[in-house]
């Protein structure tokens, strides 16, 4: 199962594997605290993409677009498919810093993952 979570929420039992998915640690919060797997950031958008869209949700559309393309570059592909293939068997938490719950880059990559999983489903059929 794959989740999203804000960081600055306390870690619990149902998280799984927890991941920071952003490309700056998030301000007060310390290692520790934040009960990490890992720090993907090869997985967070770029600094161009991520000022550009400021956490607009008129730019939502255009930003999920554009952050697609970035991750179709081959190290980022790898790392999706190692998150999908740990999804398909245990929980994954995707964490990031952003106060928009529903428009930022972990939300963006936990549909990316989930279609990648529905499409390597299908073809396992």
């Amino acid at each position: 199962m794959l989740r999203t979570k804000r960081i600055y929420e306390a870690p619990d039992s149902r998280d799984g594997s927890r991941y920071l998915v952003d490309a700056l640690w998030p301000r007060g919060v310390s290692k520790g605290a934040a009960d990490l797997e890992g720090w993907l950031k090869e997985l967070a958008p770029s600094s161009r993409l991520r000022n550009w869209f400021d956490h607009d949700p008129r730019k939502w559309g255009k930003f999920r677009q554009r952050y697609r393309a970035e991750l179709r570059a081959g190290p980022k592909e790898e790392a999706l498919d190692r998150l999908a293939a740990r999804a398909e068997h245990e929980n994954v938490t995707l964490v990031f810093a952003a106060r928009d719950e529903e428009h930022n880059n972990a939300e963006a990559l936990k549909y990316f993952i989930e279609n990648r999983m529905k499409t390597q489903k299908r073809r396992a059929t």
